[in-house]
């Protein structure tokens, strides 16, 4: 079996063009900006805590529910909320002893949605 080799495309030409550079580099948000999408898209990186941000994308659930949804302990889901909740992408409201976690915004569910989207296009 013989492997062909991938090349990547490249530019040939020495040509800067001053008014895409100019355009693009005038609207680059600022380098902190980035590092912090950059940081939310990590933590999109990791398939437990995307399980957990499927489970509260369906319902409302305790640490308790989340753990028997995905058969995990409560301590290892309590430590991925606590990243999620850093990360701003899930929110919790305490009734009585219970601690109830739902997707923060619908942006949440937003960006979880195009992933999909983008993920089963053909």
């Amino acid at each position: 079996m013989v492997k062909e080799k991938l090349e990547l495309d490249k530019c040939d030409c020495t040509v800067i063009h001053e008014d895409v550079v100019e355009k693009v580099s005038k609207n680059m948000p600022d380098e902190e900006i980035l590092y912090d999408l950059a940081e939310l898209f990590k933590v999109f990186g990791d398939s437990t805590r995307v399980r957990i941000l499927w489970a509260l994308d369906e319902a409302e659930m305790c640490v308790c529910d989340i753990a028997s949804v995905l058969n995990m302990t409560q301590s290892a889901i309590s430590h991925q909320l606590r990243v999620l909740k850093q990360s701003r992408l899930v929110k919790n409201r305490r009734e009585g002893k219970v601690v109830y976690y739902s997707l923060d915004d619908e942006h949440v569910k937003g960006i979880f949605d195009l992933g999909l989207m983008h993920i089963k296009e053909d």
